[in-house]
């Protein structure tokens, strides 16, 4: 008995003939039941070309970092597929196809242009391709960064994970109220909107995590340590003397920089100096230091300098501000995302603290800590790097005590801060006595702010990191 055996996909299509002998009438009676013979699958599957989405910020190509798959790996929707960076921020591009991947179109470290393909996907035929766009993704997954879904003829804001969240729970995002920025979907939504179904209590929302203090012993010895003045060491990097130039193309944070100041040496730039008395501030901060560090956060100067510059801000809100390209309208930002300048290996970058008017010391500090970890492994998303509306150079913390900021557009007004350094002092009875001194140097853009109200800001400044406990009077 000789049996042709066929298989159904969007069409018909006739596999070659297996031959099976031998049946006795029962076999052959139940066959449509039973599986009696095996046959080799054929591939129904159709290729489609992911493409790079639109990242936002008027980015047009990227390089290639890491690729998180291969040709040949399976892959399902926000599985992450690779990394990128923009001459702005590190992204990873996730999946929005349940399907195997079939070709990369770029190796590493090349330009990938967006609207073109990335890599190319198998997926089930039977299942269509969905109209959606691309998902990317920030590695932050921070609630400003997000990917639209058209539902019912409208768009609704919500991250990847947030879209994991609501497909894991059966929920339809068009029902969830949103109540981020431009209707987004935040997770807290979904949370809530779960409760509601099945009238469970959500937990509180969660604080700083709280870590035990170290043992007497490593306070102890932490405590002694040698605080001699650090000797520079060069960086143990192999030297190779080929004896030819070397040309490479410029990208990535680099890229940026040279975006960036060539614009800001348009503007014509004021400068303004002075130095800080920190003896009153070193003292506070040491003693909240084993406080900070009661609660994961290492409590530097800095969230003190942010917070002071945000209170001076208040009252003098023209330094918080951008000028148009045309010269012609001054807007004044409500919100103050102060800028903190980082050296990384990948260069010089600028992520902000958002929302420093309503931050307290330890938030800054443990937002500071945060984005200093993310910056360390180049992966800050564009969220941390946009938006920013004044900033603050650390430049002390490698050396030197005056500098020349350069304004970052289209922020109007910059500092930068030396070390701090031990330095004789006369008071007010002409004694002398040791003062902790550091030297700050303002820019400002001479176009809307004038040399006066450049050094009345930096008096009031000064006067908060003087006199610490003054700030306790301002702050909200």
């Amino acid at each position: 008995v000789c049996v042709h055996h066929f298989r159904s996909c969007s069409s018909i299509q006739f596999i070659k003939s297996k031959y099976v002998c031998l049946f006795d009438k029962s076999a052959f009676k139940f066959s449509r039941q039973q599986r009696l013979f095996r046959t080799s699958s054929v591939s129904c599957g159709q290729i489609v070309q992911f493409k790079l989405s639109d990242i936002g910020e008027g980015i047009t190509e990227v390089t290639v970092k890491e690729w998180y798959i291969k040709e040949g790996d399976s892959v399902s929707q926000f599985d992450s597929i690779c990394e990128v960076q923009s001459d702005k921020a590190s992204v990873t591009i996730t999946s929005r196809y349940d399907g195997i991947i079939r070709k990369l179109h770029y190796n590493l470290d090349e330009i990938a242009y967006v609207g073109k393909p990335l890599v190319d996907i198998e997926i089930d035929a039977s299942k269509g391709v969905a109209p959606e766009e691309d998902v990317v993704e920030t590695p932050a997954m921070s609630h400003e960064e997000h990917t639209h879904q058209e539902i019912k003829g409208h768009k609704t804001l919500a991250t990847p994970a947030v879209r994991r969240l609501a497909m894991e729970n059966n929920i339809k995002l068009s029902e969830v109220v949103g109540t981020g920025k431009d209707n987004r979907i935040l997770k807290e939504d979904i949370l809530n909107y779960l409760a509601k179904q099945t009238g469970a209590i959500l937990p509180p929302s969660p604080k700083a995590e709280i870590i035990p203090p170290l043992p007497k012993s490593e306070t102890v010895s932490a405590a002694t340590k040698d605080k001699a003045r650090k000797i520079p060491v060069p960086v143990s990097r192999p030297i190779a003397f080929s004896g030819k130039d070397k040309t490479e193309a410029i990208t990535g944070f680099h890229k940026a920089m040279v975006k960036t100041m060539s614009a800001a040496l348009k503007i014509p730039h004021f400068g303004y100096c002075d130095e800080i008395d920190l003896t009153q501030l070193v003292q506070l901060r040491e003693a909240l230091k084993p406080l900070a560090q009661t609660r994961g956060v290492k409590l530097s100067f800095m969230p003190f300098f942010i917070k002071a510059a945000s209170l001076g801000l208040l009252q003098y809100p023209i330094l918080n501000a951008s000028l148009d390209e045309s010269c012609q309208n001054i807007t004044y930002k409500a919100s103050h995302n102060i800028g903190v300048a980082m050296d990384t290996e990948q260069g010089l970058i600028v992520p902000n603290v958002k929302n420093v008017q309503v931050c307290s010391v330890f938030e800054i500090a443990s937002e500071l800590k945060r984005l200093q970890s993310l910056g360390s492994a180049g992966q800050l998303g564009t969220n941390d790097l946009t938006g920013g509306t004044f900033t603050l150079s650390n430049v002390g913390t490698i050396g030197g005590t005056y500098t020349k900021p350069v304004i970052l557009p289209p922020e109007v007004a910059i500092g930068a801060l030396g070390k701090i350094q031990v330095l004789p002092r006369f008071n007010g009875k002409g004694e002398v006595f040791k003062a902790q001194i550091m030297n700050v140097s303002w820019s400002a853009d001479h176009r809307i702010i004038d040399g006066a109200t450049m050094a009345r800001f930096s008096n009031l400044w000064k006067s908060y990191l003087e006199n610490p406990a003054s700030m306790l009077l301002d702050l909200k």
